[in-house]
């Protein structure tokens, strides 16, 4: 496995993350070398990441996602590399199939579109609204981009898509989440406002229009999604992702509303 698996480097973006990044980096075992690009933490990810011999941190103050991962990207010398939140978790189904992968991979293959498995306190959930990512690509076959306040890879190249997700098991708490809202949401409304709309796809339009898109996400979460059937965690996520989406809608009228 080793041998096969050598070839990949996966490359984390850090911050403040010590409640997650034992379990991210105890999903990579078999890597021989993480690189880890982090941005200040000044909790104790950093002692954690210690304990692990493969991992390399370098220090970069944060402008933005994408900057961040390309920064990350140039520090990467195998054939792939595998880009991962500090809370997503590498399962032991995801790492045989990325074995797999890798012992028959074709030579004009830039990249892999990863889904994902979202856990609230660490079950899993039957669905959710994240959708797949190319998280595993080869480098200098396609740049980062930056999405509102996310970020993602836009390869160059065939691409094709794995079966078995990574999980995304974020347990830092809630307050964490709420205090980070603001700024994400901002970025959102940024961009949703400066692109034009016949750019937009049907959710972003969807999110423009400022009321429906709350009511629309309870549904799909608890409804399409299958969200009643896992309980409290179930309304959990929808609740934080109508929170999310209202807020969302206030900022888009109020910066209207000043204009």
């Amino acid at each position: 496995m080793l041998d096969r698996l050598s070839s990949v480097t996966p490359l984390l973006l850090t911050y403040n993350e010590e409640a997650n990044i034992a379990r991210t980096l105890d999903g990579l075992t078999w890597a021989q070398r993480i690189v880890i690009v982090d941005s200040g933490s000044t909790d104790k990810t950093l002692d954690i990441i210690a304990q692990y011999s493969q991992a390399e941190v370098i220090t970069r103050p944060f402008d933005n996602f994408a900057d961040q991962a390309e920064f990350g990207v140039r520090h990467i010398s195998t054939k792939w590399c595998l880009s991962l939140d500090a809370d997503h978790v590498v399962t032991s189904s995801f790492r045989k199939e990325l074995e797999d992968l890798m012992a028959n991979t074709p030579e004009d293959l830039a990249a892999v579109l990863t889904p994902f498995q979202y856990l609230i306190h660490g079950r899993a959930l039957k669905g959710s609204l994240l959708p797949p990512r190319f998280n595993l690509f080869r480098p200098g076959f396609g740049a980062y981009d930056n999405d509102g306040h996310g970020h993602f890879f836009q390869p160059n190249g065939r691409t094709i898509s794995m079966t078995q997700p990574l999980q995304h098991d974020d347990r830092k708490p809630l307050g964490r989440w709420l205090d980070s809202q603001r700024t994400y949401i901002q970025q959102e409304v940024q961009k949703l406002l400066a692109t034009p709309p016949e750019l937009l796809n049907r959710n972003d339009r969807m999110r423009l229009n400022g009321v429906v898109a709350p009511f629309a996400v309870l549904i799909i979460c608890l409804i399409w999604h299958r969200g009643l059937f896992d309980g409290w965690r179930g309304w959990f996520y929808a609740f934080q992702r109508v929170y999310a989406e209202v807020l969302l809608s206030l900022m888009i009228w109020e910066r209207r509303a000043t204009q």
